[in-house]
C-alpha cells in the first residue's frame, strides 16, 4: 500500500501531463515539449539509465549546462530510482573530483564539451550533442515500468544537493522525493506560481533554487517554462517584449547586471509581472533602484539554503513596504525560530541563529555523521544564519554566523557594512570581510567593484562615517574589477578573507 500514498518528484510532471496533456510545458533553443512529450522522454531515459546497468539507489551525476536533456535527465533518475548529484559545471581538478569521489557516482550524465574534465575512470553518458547521448537514445528506447518493488518511493532519496562550499568543503545534503514535493507545494503557495504564468530560467539547474523553487514547482502547476543557457540580458528582454516571459528569478548579482544594461531602460519590459530574487542578500538601495525603474513589477524574496530544500521564507510584494531589509516569514511547510548559542528560543528583537524543524529537510549529509549531528540537534536544524524576528514573525537575516566579524572585540554585521557602502553611487558591488588584525583581532575590510573609477578610498570610508558607528567603518577597501562568486550568485567570501589576508 506504500506506492498508492507515495507522492514522488518524477510523479509531479505525470499528473500535469494527464491534467493537460497537449499543454506546452518547455522551451528550450529551437526544440518544444508539451507536458505528454515530456513525460514520455523521461519515463524512457529511466529506462535507458536502468537498461545501462544501474540499480536503485545508485548515484548519477549530471555535470552539464542548462537545456531541456538536463531536466529530463534529472526527472529519468528521480523515475528509475537512483540518486541524482547534480555538480557545478564550473568546477574541475580537485573540486570536481571531489563530489563525484565522495558521491559514489556510478556514472555520471554529462556534456560533451566538458566531459573531458571529469576524473578518469567514471564512466560517463553524454547529455546531449553526441550520436550516442541520452537524448538522441529515447527514440528507441523502451519506457521504465516502475513497480512498487522497484520504483521511487516518497522516503528514497532523490537527490544529493552539494552545499556551495563558501566556507568549507562541499557537503551532499540528502534530500528525499517527500522532503522535495513538500518543497514544491511551498513554493506554489508563497510565491504566487500560477498555470497561466510565463516563467524564464536562466540559472543554472545544478543549484537547488532554479530547479527546486521555480522549475520544478511552475511543472507541477502545468505552466510554460523556457529554459535559458544562461542570464542573458538581450534573451530575457526579448522573450518579455515578445509575450513569451513574464516572470524571472534571479540572485541580486544578476539583477544588478540586468538594471545596469542599457536596455533596461529603453526596453518595453511592461510584460514583465513577477521579480524573484535570492540566494544572497540583496542591497536595500538596488531593491529601492529596480523598483524606482518597473513600479508595476511584483517582487518576491526568496530565502532558505540547500538543506531545506531549499525555500525556508519569502517575503511577498504586499510585504515590501517597510521592510526591504526582511526575508519574510517561514513558508507553508517550515516551521522557524531564533536561538542562543544554547538552542533556547531568544525574543522577538534579539539576534540569534535561525533553526527550522520541517518535512522539507534533508535527512543528513551523505558519509558525514558528525556533521549530521552537529547541525541536527534537540529536534531542530541549525542554519548558520544570524537573524532577528519581529513581533509580526518576520525574520530579517543579519549575517552568516560564520561571516560575522570580531573587531576589537564587538561583533560587526557584514551586511549593515555592505548596506551602507551600496548607498554610495560609486560602488556597484561590495562584500565586507574581516581579517586578521594584531590591534582589532579582525579588521573590517571592503572588497568593493566601482562604477566610478574616480572613487578613491578615502572618499568611500568618509562615507561610511556618515553611515555606521565608527568601530563598523571599514579599515581598508580593496578595489577589484570583480567579486569571486558561485554559479548561484553568492559571493565567496572565503576565498576573499584567504585572499587578502596575506596581501
Amino acid at each position: 500500500m506504500t506506492g498508492v500514498r507515495d507522492s514522488t518528484v518524477d510523479g509531479v510532471l505525470t499528473r500535469s501531463a494527464r491534467r493537460t496533456p497537449r499543454r506546452t510545458a518547455l522551451r528550450y533553443g529551437e526544440r518544444a515539449w508539451t507536458y505528454e512529450e515530456l513525460d514520455a522522454a523521461v519515463s524512457r531515459a529511466a529506462g535507458v539509465l536502468r537498461d545501462s546497468g544501474l540499480t536503485r539507489g545508485d548515484r548519477v551525476g549530471a555535470y552539464a549546462h542548462n537545456s531541456d536533456a538536463y531536466l529530463i535527465g534529472f526527472l529519468a533518475c528521480a523515475r528509475a530510482g537512483l540518486i541524482h548529484v547534480p555538480v557545478n559545471q564550473n568546477l574541475t581538478g580537485d573540486d570536481l573530483a571531489y563530489i563525484v569521489g565522495q558521491s559514489g557516482c556510478s556514472l555520471v550524465l554529462a556534456d560533451p564539451d566538458i566531459a573531458g574534465r571529469l576524473p578518469s575512470g567514471v564512466p560517463v553518458l553524454a547529455l546531449r550533442d553526441a550520436d550516442d547521448s541520452l537524448l538522441t537514445r529515447l527514440a528507441d528506447a523502451s519506457a521504465f515500468a516502475s513497480s512498487e518493488e522497484d520504483g521511487p518511493r516518497g522516503d528514497d532519496l532523490a537527490q544529493l544537493l552539494y552545499t556551495s562550499g563558501t566556507t568549507a568543503l562541499p557537503k551532499g545534503a540528502m534530500l528525499s522525493h517527500r522532503a522535495l514535493v513538500h518543497e514544491y507545494v511551498s513554493a506554489i503557495t508563497a510565491l504566487d506560481l500560477k498555470e497561466t504564468d510565463r516563467p524564464v530560467h536562466s540559472l543554472p539547474l545544478y543549484h537547488s533554487a532554479q530547479m527546486h523553487v521555480f522549475l520544478m514547482p511552475y511543472l507541477a502547476v502545468g505552466a510554460e517554462s523556457t529554459i535559458l543557457d544562461g542570464p542573458d540580458a538581450e534573451r530575457i528582454f526579448d522573450l518579455v517584449e515578445a509575450g513569451r516571459a513574464d516572470s524571472l528569478f534571479a540572485p541580486p548579482t544578476v539583477w544588478i547586471g540586468l538594471s545596469r544594461h542599457p536596455g533596461f531602460e529603453t526596453r518595453d519590459l511592461r510584460a514583465l509581472r513577477k521579480a524573484y530574487y535570492g540566494a544572497s542578500i540583496m542591497p536595500v538601495p538596488v531593491l529601492e533602484r529596480l523598483r524606482a525603474r518597473l513600479p508595476g513589477l511584483a517582487f518576491y524574496n526568496c530565502f532558505g539554503q540547500s538543506e531545506i530544500g531549499p525555500l525556508a521564507t519569502v517575503l511577498g510584494p504586499a510585504e515590501h513596504e517597510g521592510r526591504l531589509d526582511s526575508c519574510g516569514r517561514p513558508v507553508l511547510f517550515v516551521e522557524a525560530r531564533v536561538v542562543d548559542e544554547d538552542g533556547r528560543e531568544v525574543p522577538d528583537g534579539t539576534q540569534g541563529e535561525v533553526v527550522y524543524r520541517s518535512p522539507q529537510l534533508c535527512e543528513g549529509y551523505w558519509g558525514k555523521p558528525e556533521e549530521t549531528a552537529e547541525a541536527f540537534r534537540d529536534g531542530w536544524f541549525r542554519s548558520g544564519d544570524l537573524a532577528v524576528r519581529d513581533a509580526e514573525g518576520y525574520f530579517t537575516v543579519v549575517d552568516r554566523v560564520k561571516d560575522v566579524i570580531n573587531s576589537g572585540g564587538v561583533l560587526v554585521a557584514s551586511r549593515q557594512v555592505e548596506d551602507a557602502l551600496y548607498g554610495h553611487a560609486g560602488v556597484a558591488e561590495a562584500a565586507v570581510v574581516g581579517l586578521p588584525d594584531e590591534r582589532w583581532i579582525e579588521a573590517v575590510t571592503a572588497v568593493v567593484v566601482r562604477s566610478d573609477k574616480d572613487l578613491t578610498e578615502e572618499e568611500l570610508i568618509t562615507h561610511a562615517r556618515g553611515k555606521l558607528a565608527r568601530f563598523k567603518v571599514p579599515k581598508r577597501v580593496v578595489f577589484v574589477d570583480e567579486l569571486p562568486r558561485n554559479a548561484s550568485g553568492k559571493i565567496l567570501k572565503r576565498e576573499l578573507r584567504d585572499l587578502y589576508a596575506v596581501g
